[in-house]
């Protein structure tokens, strides 16, 4: 195994299918990704015969060859309808194709390459596109922008009701002798599968058991504190933390994470399509062109440094933005949950998320070498914050309705206890290497580092763990504070006296 950085990646965005050399001869390379010397996680060992097809050749004079063809044919060939709104529409449409063709040629690649790096790209261009949509409608009066979404769809810009999923919350109703049950059966709706396929792809994403459940159960939270503002927030008990946390949200974490052991143990090895003697071995090199390259442990240690930390607070924050943007968005919009601009929008953030979240823990994981934000992640952020600006502005009112007093409390304590807790681990706790040394028993502080000498080296933080270390271990060991003092008193007097010490 090698060091590597974060998994579904790989630099060499070449796909083995025909061979190429002119000699005829298919060497067994094991190819690497660069960053995978500077990385501390492993990846797996990825072996590639080199092989290239016609499908992993540039085409970019074949597109604007084709793009042309069809400019050419629209300007003199066909004639031009006299509907306005129909042209204004036409000409939007054709202008984004033509950047989609330009992206998907020229822009740059992204760390993912199956099943092709044309894939990604196209994606990075619809985010562009997404991005400019939000900008447009932001700048939109509110009666201008709900309106707008009839050139979409007409059957939009109309109040809808939510549905309240709260009422009678009985799991066994005895007063419906035809169904006790039938609460329950109400629920089993087409959000089940969808929330499960969701926390599915959500933990091939993020690809840590631990941050999926905090996610899952934070959102939770959110809702109950957020009932007050959408109605459709307001759940039965068992809906919440049985049908969503446990069975919708559990299962499709422990099926991620049973698919993540999977690609971690699965052999790397790639051949040309046509260097395969058997069909099997055909369709199944075919069903692998849409697994990864090689594979990479993520590995985000959120407890090992105050900047790692800082990370993972922030993208929970934006992974908890990003699912509130959906139930705001179509609630100010007025757009039907199962409207399927509302599932266009999940497609886009699945083939979106897991690049954002690979560049995110690339620049996190080795900032000497990714010196900047992924273009993805940036873009992916930008939309998340777009997003609720948007909400902020469309309703104001929604979302200045005053929170519960006691869930303000909630909410006050647990930024408390995690405040308390980051000044703790990272700036008072006991030193604790990350690796076993000599010095792992003398119980140490940890030293945070000064940027002044005049003011920083004074400061307490800095001095009291300084002065701590050079107490002998005698001293740092004392089981309570008044054996404490005596040690202390005595190693004093010690440097003081030295000769009267027998």
């Amino acid at each position: 195994s090698r060091r590597g950085g974060v998994n579904n990646g790989s630099v060499d965005s070449g796909c083995p299918d025909q061979s190429s050399s002119s000699a005829g001869r298919a060497k067994m390379v094991k190819q690497s990704s660069k960053e995978s010397l500077h990385r501390r996680n492993t990846e797996t060992e990825v072996f590639d015969d080199g092989t290239n097809t016609f499908f992993w050749r540039a085409h970019t004079l074949t597109v604007l060859f084709i793009l042309t063809c069809a400019l050419v044919y629209v300007t003199l060939l066909e004639e031009t309808p006299q509907d306005t709104a129909y042209n204004t529409k036409r000409g939007i449409v054709a202008s984004i194709l033509v950047f989609l063709c330009f992206g998907v040629t020229q822009a740059k690649d992204g760390p993912f390459t199956r099943p092709h790096p044309a894939y990604w790209r196209f994606w990075l261009c619809v985010t562009v596109v997404y991005e400019l949509f939000l900008i447009f409608i932001l700048f939109q009066t509110v009666h201008d922008g709900r309106q707008f979404m009839k050139y979409i769809d007409p059957n939009l810009g109309v109040p809808l009701p939510e549905r309240d999923y709260g009422g009678n919350c009985l799991i066994y109703d005895p007063g419906n002798t035809t169904d006790p049950f039938h609460n329950i059966w109400d629920k089993m709706d087409g959000f089940v599968p969808a929330h499960f396929l969701g926390w599915y792809i959500k933990t091939l994403m993020i690809r840590d058991w631990w941050m999926c459940m905090i996610i899952s159960v934070m959102f939770e939270f959110l809702e109950y504190s957020l009932e007050h503002q959408l109605p459709n927030f307001s759940e039965c008990w068992w809906d919440h933390w049985i049908m969503d946390v446990l069975v919708c949200n559990g299962l499709g974490i422990y099926c991620g994470m049973k698919t993540l052991a999977w690609l971690s143990m699965k052999p790397y090895q790639w051949q040309g399509l046509w260097n395969i003697p058997t069909y099997k071995g055909k369709i199944k090199r075919i069903a692998f062109q849409f697994t990864p390259y090689s594979w990479v442990k993520f590995e985000w240690r959120p407890a090992s440094s105050l900047r790692r930390w800082l990370a993972v607070l922030g993208i929970i924050f934006m992974f908890l933005l990003a699912e509130l943007n959906t139930f705001y968005l179509k609630f100010v919009l007025w757009m039907p949950p199962e409207h399927y601009l509302v599932l266009l929008r999940l497609v886009f953030f699945v083939n979106v998320g897991g690049v954002a979240m690979r560049e995110i823990y690339d620049f996190m994981d080795d900032p000497k070498f990714h010196k900047k934000l992924g273009q993805q992640a940036w873009l992916a952020a930008a939309i998340t914050v777009t997003e609720f600006l948007i909400v902020v502005k469309y309703d104001p009112n929604t979302l200045m309705l005053p929170i519960p007093f006691f869930v303000m409390q909630c909410w006050f304590l647990g930024i408390f206890l995690i405040l308390i807790w980051t000044v703790w681990r990272f700036f008072i706790r006991p030193y604790v290497p990350v690796r076993t040394l000599r010095s792992s028993d003398q119980h140490l502080l940890l030293v945070p580092p000064a940027r002044y000498r005049a003011r920083g080296e004074r400061a307490f933080s800095v001095c009291a763990p300084k002065l701590w270390k050079q107490l002998p271990l005698t001293v740092r060991l004392a089981p309570s504070p008044p054996t404490f003092k005596v040690r202390l008193k005595t190693y004093f007097y010690s440097l003081a006296y030295p000769a009267e010490i027998v």
